[in-house]
């Protein structure tokens, strides 16, 4: 039960770590403000830097990981692109994340709490991304 709720927690880490890189890449060309467009990339580092962790610990268990789901990944692209083609303003990039945040950190919340028997080091890899999707979703909020 452990190892199977570890690497589940872990895979669902890994989507959703990948949807915040493929989110923040999204915005960036959008960003008008250096100090925004820096905040952007520090998170995108700081979710890097989580990504290879994860990859780490998803390679000891002899797993690829997981893709963020092409449905999500597409609406989010979507809504990004139809919300800055309305109002194409830093605001609007702290709207969106700020939105992706929140639902990030609800999601992985939720596997955290499902995938209960997962190993400590897989919890702390969730915590250490809801903390960075938090810290971001806090950075941006000036812009809003």
């Amino acid at each position: 039960m452990v190892e199977q709720d570890t690497i589940k927690l872990l895979r669902e880490c890994d989507s959703g770590v990948k949807m915040g890189i493929s989110s923040i890449n999204d915005v960036l060309d959008y960003v008008s403000s250096e100090e925004l467009r820096g905040i952007l990339q520090k998170s995108s580092d700081e979710h890097e830097s989580i990504k290879t962790g994860l990859q780490k610990l998803l390679s000891e268990y002899r797993d690829d990981g997981k893709e963020p789901a092409a449905i999500a990944k597409g609406m989010s692209w979507i809504k990004t692109s139809v919300m800055l083609k309305m109002n194409e303003s830093d605001s609007t990039v702290a709207d969106l994340m700020t939105d992706g945040c929140n639902m990030g950190v609800k999601s992985l919340s939720r596997y955290l709490n499902k995938y209960a028997a997962a190993d400590e080091r897989s919890k702390d890899m969730a915590k250490k991304l809801i903390r960075a999707e938090e810290c971001l979703a806090a950075d941006v909020r000036p812009y809003l």
